[in-house]
């Protein structure tokens, strides 16, 4: 898979470089580039914001760097399966579901808003969705698009060493992961559940689902 994003802070994406995601991106699983809007920006500063309409506080970020933008990364690629969506809390909620969808595409786009928001015209006219990873304001979508990266990869093959991770994680048929629990067996007067320990395998996988459903508040 292809992700082209969209941001005025490449550097913010370094936590990518680690772990599994690090992984699929030396294996080719995934392919990440990074496009800043102030390379297309129409005047000499590379100012890609301006004052909103009507007033208010904070600045918006215009809508020709943008398209600029979309418009040189579509020019690089020839996916015909791609989908352009922009980060905002108003946007649709990103959950296991829209992840495990997305994981179909050949090229995925992701639009990082910074200040106060994004002229609407582009959003209305070049974005095909737009997601929200919980109701809460970030200062932009950079961490949010780590997020939804890092939930996608995992789930394309190879990104994992065991696949079967992936079948017995939170959210998989709609359940919560069990509690888990490593060695020793007792530390500091608290004790491993006795099922765990006893190799019944049967007991075990039952203790795990009805355990399957809890989440603290």
């Amino acid at each position: 898979m292809r992700i082209d994003i969209v941001t005025l802070f490449p550097e913010l994406f370094d936590a990518l470089q680690y772990g599994v995601i690090s992984r699929a991106i030396k294996n080719n699983i995934i392919e990440i580039n990074y496009w800043n809007p102030r390379q297309f920006a129409n005047n000499e500063h590379g100012y890609i914001d301006d004052k909103p309409y009507g007033g208010g506080p904070g600045m918006v970020m215009c809508y020709e760097p943008l398209y600029k933008t979309i418009e040189a990364i579509k020019h690089k690629t020839t996916f015909t399966n791609c989908k352009i969506i922009c980060l905002s809390p108003q946007g649709k909620t990103f959950d296991h579901n829209v992840a495990t969808a997305s994981t179909t595409l050949d090229q995925l786009i992701i639009v990082c808003g910074r200040y106060e928001g994004i002229d609407q015209r582009f959003i209305d006219h070049c974005v095909d969705e737009t997601w929200s990873i919980g109701n809460f304001v970030l200062s932009g979508g950079e961490f949010a698009a780590c997020c939804i990266i890092d939930t996608i990869a995992r789930l394309l093959p190879g990104t994992l060493g065991n696949p079967e991770s992936l079948t017995s994680e939170s959210f998989t048929n709609d359940q919560y992961d069990y509690p888990t629990y490593t060695r020793p067996a007792e530390i500091h007067g608290h004790k491993v559940p006795e099922v765990l320990l006893n190799g019944n395998h049967a007991e075990i996988t039952a203790w795990r689902n009805q355990h399957r459903n809890h989440k603290d508040d």
